[in-house]
């Protein structure tokens, strides 16, 4: 099932500079000459990211928030042990936690304290976890990195896209070049926050990438293919230890992916996913189990794609904050024999000066693209970073 459009718009790298979200173009601005040239910034959110970069700001130790918090909830866990009856029935615990944490509520140090665990991490960076880092619904924000990539190089271009389906394969062979073009944009927006007392935001994510045949001149220099992933994704903050990891968020999103495209190239899927998301010291790692949410039978464009572009993912970032970022992003389908496959991609995002980032990618294995998601080939890119992931 495609809830997208075949006509959505598909973004030339120029295009996509143009569309850039405004919080997205700011995170890439050099820094500014003074802080009064932040004073004709209209978003709230922008302005205060301009006044941090204009005088140099940098957040307290994330460390001195985790240490807070903990002092703070075992206070309350001391509090709510003094006021409970040892022979308490379990209603009348819960009431006890509930008067105790009331109290604690109104104590506005204690109460800062446990909401603002893991304040200035990496993952709360990115998804406001911690209660002061809340900036309120309807902020765009980054989501997945933004590149465009004008080598995008393939040791196997998919000539003749398959699919179990019949409807969905290819019989005429297209004509493609190994080298094209590549670009993604990507970002989201906070809808809601603090659905659940003080946890708990929705986010709407989109991502776009495409693929351009931009150097084949054979067959008019067409956009091989445009991936669309809208996304609903509900967010909490979690605090726990494992290892010397710390669980900062805790999640679960509704994903659709499609090309948009018309039988036999069309392609889509649908996913529930449980997002888990740790950090430590410039290091985030984030795990993504789904289960994939099937459709009718005869209209499955793809129905194996998770024995190859996986029934799971897990996302390993390195930031050393001084311009370098590297991720991994693997992908397996949890099955063994000829239904084992899955995926490898790494990115690199280094500084070329001021203005300009590098961006080296390296993919192998299954599902570069939906339109790919059966085929095996190693892809090699590099080209212009406009965001990475922190």
């Amino acid at each position: 099932m495609r809830i997208l459009p075949h006509t959505l718009c598909v973004f030339s790298p120029v295009m996509l500079l143009m569309v850039l979200p405004p919080v997205v173009a700011q995170e890439i601005l050099p820094t500014p000459a003074s802080p009064e040239a932040c004073l004709s910034i209209n978003s709230d959110a922008q302005r205060l990211a301009c006044y941090d970069r204009a005088i140099g700001y940098q957040p307290l130790p994330t460390n001195n928030a985790d240490a807070a918090a903990q002092d703070a909830q075992k206070a309350l866990q001391e509090e709510i042990a003094a006021n409970r009856p040892k022979d308490a029935t379990l209603g009348e615990r819960i009431q006890t936690r509930r008067q105790v944490s009331e109290i604690f509520r109104q104590d506005k140090t204690l109460y800062d304290a446990i909401t603002n665990v893991g304040k200035g991490s990496l993952l709360d960076s990115r998804w406001e976890l911690a209660n002061d880092s809340k900036l309120g619904p309807f902020q765009l924000r980054a989501y997945k990195p933004v590149y465009i990539l004008p080598a995008f190089w393939s040791s196997a271009p998919n000539l003749r896209p398959y699919s179990p389906n019949p409807d969905n394969t290819v019989t005429t062979p297209q004509i493609l070049d190994n080298t094209e073009v590549k670009f993604q944009l990507s970002f989201k927006t906070k809808i809601a926050e603090n659905l659940f007392g003080n946890n708990g935001d929705l986010w709407a994510g989109y991502t776009q990438s495409s693929r351009w045949q931009a150097y084949n001149n054979d067959d008019s220099r067409p956009f091989r293919e445009t991936n669309y992933e809208p996304e609903l994704m509900l967010m909490f903050r979690s605090s726990y230890h494992l290892g010397g990891w710390k669980g900062r968020m805790t999640g679960i999103s509704l994903n659709h992916q499609s090309n948009g495209r018309s039988d036999p190239y069309s392609r889509s899927w649908n996913r529930l996913i449980l997002n888990i998301g740790l950090d430590r010291e410039h290091w985030a790692l984030l795990l993504r189990p789904w289960h994939r949410l099937h459709e009718n039978r005869k209209d499955d464009n793809n129905p194996d794609i998770e024995d190859y572009v996986g029934r799971g993912d897990a996302l390993l970032i390195f930031n050393p904050k001084n311009g370098h970022e590297v991720s991994m992003i693997m992908r397996h389908s949890l099955r063994s024999g000829h239904r084992s496959h899955g995926s490898a991609q790494v990115d690199w995002g280094f500084p070329i000066n001021n203005l300009l980032r590098g961006h080296l990618q390296v993919f192998h294995g299954y599902g570069e693209s939906l339109i790919d998601y059966n085929h095996k080939a190693t892809h090699v890119g590099v080209g212009i970073s406009m965001l990475e992931w922190f």
